[in-house]
């Protein structure tokens, strides 16, 4: 009996150990493919196709902070000259929390605020900037809402250009990620954000300034965005990075502390660049496209046509690169569709087929196939000749 307890303690001892170790390998595992971080919203995309390589509730509606001043800074380069000279209102020189430290009265080019927003993330430059190129805060809002709506981002909403909290400022970290991608096609913008140190004139008299943002210089590849803080949104950070052909943005949101927003950042960073490759589908698509061409392509029946051969190529050769796990190429499908009986008259340039490429079943990319020479319908001249050629080859089949 003894000998039987014994026997079952080392099997319960043995299941355990078992157990624990599934579970340790699950836990690493799951660790790997979604980091656990302590931001609230985040999200990592790839800037070439847009598609979400991680993704933690980045649809969600949530305060931003001062990443506001993305749209801002976007906003104000594409509505003044950048050299004009701004008179700083008392408004602005009273604005709370973060500040370049901008006093009423003060003059300063609409270059060197925008450093001082986008550097030092002044509250202060955000409103003199605003009142300058909106008239007011309010009006200032509306065009960064207007802008939001030609991006098509319908859960963004701006009331201020610097980010203290209100409730009906908000936006999510997908969204955020997509301003941030459309702002760093901006030249101005991009040359701004990836500045570590600058110097700007207030009042005729040299002052430099620093990036807040701790990850600029620190990590490779990083070349910006913004940092963000406010007690509603917690502390935020939208980071760029390239390295070699792959290009991300990531937004971490709501995060408790500065060192928390860091880390997760490089966690995400690290984890995306460790899992994903940047492929260019161009070979596979001419690939595919030739078999097909081939097989079946060069059969398509055009009724009543003046010939019966159509010239096929595809509308665009444009290059495709696209974000896939390591090692799954295969994931990747080319699909052709095409109408292979035709009817005369056809057009240069008609679509005859479409060619798409999925993703796990996410159609990713369309092309037309298209006809290259035209196919006129079938003339009186047209039946006489055939019907030449048809008996004459009947008069040589009977004298033979």
């Amino acid at each position: 009996m003894k000998k039987m307890k014994n026997i079952g303690i080392i099997m319960i001892f043995l299941i355990l150990l078992v157990t624990a170790n599934r579970t340790y390998a699950y836990d690493k595992i799951e660790n790997k493919e979604t980091p656990n971080i302590n931001s609230r919203k985040a999200v990592v995309i790839d800037r070439n196709s847009k598609e979400i390589l991680y993704g933690k509730k980045e649809n969600e509606k949530v305060k931003m902070a001062s990443t506001t001043k993305i749209m801002t800074a976007l906003v104000v380069i594409q509505n003044t000259n950048l050299n004009n000279t701004v008179e700083v209102s008392k408004k602005a020189a009273e604005t709370g929390g973060s500040r370049l430290k901008i006093k009423k009265g003060d003059k300063i080019s609409v270059k060197d605020l925008l450093y001082g927003l986008m550097l030092r993330s002044g509250n202060d430059a955000a409103v003199a900037l605003a009142e300058y190129v909106g008239g007011s805060v309010e009006r200032f809002a509306n065009l960064m809402n207007e802008k939001s709506k030609e991006l098509q981002l319908n859960n963004t909403h701006f009331v201020t250009p610097h980010g203290l909290d209100d409730d009906e400022h908000y936006t999510t970290a997908f969204e955020l990620a997509l301003i941030t991608d459309y702002a760093l096609e901006n030249e101005i913008f991009a040359k701004i954000v990836k500045t570590k140190t600058a110097n700007i004139t207030v009042n005729g008299k040299t002052r430099t300034i620093n990036n807040t943002n701790e990850l600029l210089g620190n990590l490779n590849g990083v070349y910006g965005v913004k940092t963000g803080f406010t007690n509603g949104a917690g502390r935020c950070l939208v980071t760029a990075i390239k390295r070699e052909n792959m290009d991300i943005i990531c937004v971490v949101l709501g995060a408790d502390a500065k060192k928390n927003r860091t880390k997760d950042s490089i966690k995400l960073i690290e984890n995306v660049f460790e899992k994903y490759e940047v492929i260019s589908l161009n070979n596979k698509i001419c690939q595919e496209f030739n078999n097909w061409y081939k097989l079946i392509g060069q059969r398509i029946n055009i009724e009543k046509g003046d010939k019966n051969e159509l010239v096929l190529r595809l509308s665009s050769n444009e290059e495709l690169n696209y974000p896939i796990l390591k090692n799954a190429e295969n994931e990747i499908e080319v699909k052709i569709t095409a109408n292979t009986n035709q009817k005369a008259p056809l057009e240069k340039g008609k679509e005859i087929g479409k060619l798409q490429v999925n993703h796990k079943g996410k159609l990713i990319k369309e092309i037309s196939i298209i006809n290259e020479n035209e196919i006129r319908r079938k003339g009186v001249n047209n039946y006489l000749s055939e019907f030449v050629r048809k008996y004459s080859t009947y008069l040589e089949t009977i004298i033979r």
